[in-house]
């Protein structure tokens, strides 16, 4: 069974390359799921994945990238009936 998570990243999350950053490192990982930008100015995204490529996602996401400055990474489990194929980027909500 993969482990489902829902991400709110906050801080200086937008104009630094985060969705890139976040969809290479997915994809390194073997994750599936999506990553958005928020209107809020967070970034979001949920992941999918063995309980250890989740984990270091959500390590990884509290760095970001070289010109991030994260505040917070807060995770929700969500248990989807779905799951996402493949890591995308969708439209900002």
């Amino acid at each position: 069974m993969a482990l489902q998570a829902r991400l709110t990243i906050t801080g200086r999350v937008q104009g630094v390359g985060y969705r890139d950053w976040m969809m290479r490192t997915a994809r390194q990982l073997g994750l599936t799921g999506w990553v958005r930008n928020r209107l809020d100015g967070a970034v979001e995204a949920l992941v999918v994945g063995d309980d250890t490529a989740v984990g270091q996602m959500i390590e990884a996401c509290g760095r970001g990238p070289r010109m991030a400055h994260v505040d917070a990474v807060d995770v929700e489990p969500v248990d989807l009936d779905i799951l996402p194929d493949g890591f995308t980027q969708l439209p900002t909500t």
